[in-house]
């Protein structure tokens, strides 16, 4: 089993910053790649970026040059910097753990950015 939780999100005013953390445990060895998605109200969930475990990355076009994802494995953390943040970013943002059959999902951390 592994589990998730998010943390980091909160209320910022467009133009600023964020960073969102997600901690992984249980079967660590399990997990193939680990990214996020996000979903905003009325909306269905959109992926925004992953991470391989050999650490390559790729970005929804929507996010692109304005988000990293980056990976501790040492410290079993993935993070989302995300910057120059615009209202259209606020959603609730979820964690995943790719799986070979499934995927996991943390609990979501709330991003709200103000106009």
């Amino acid at each position: 089993q592994v589990q998730l939780v998010e943390s980091g999100g909160g209320l910022v005013q467009a133009g600023g910053s964020l960073r969102l953390s997600c901690a992984a445990s249980g079967s660590i060895f399990s997990i193939n790649g680990m990214g996020w998605f996000r979903q905003a109200p009325g909306l269905q969930r959109e992926w925004v970026a992953s991470i391989a475990g050999a650490g390559s990355t790729n970005y929804a076009d929507s996010v692109k040059g304005r988000f990293t994802i980056s990976r501790d494995n040492a410290k079993n953390m993935v993070y989302l910097q995300m910057g120059s943040l615009k209202p259209e970013d606020t959603a609730v943002y979820y964690c995943y753990a790719a799986q070979t059959t499934r995927m996991v999902w943390g609990q979501g951390t709330q991003v709200t950015v103000s106009s």
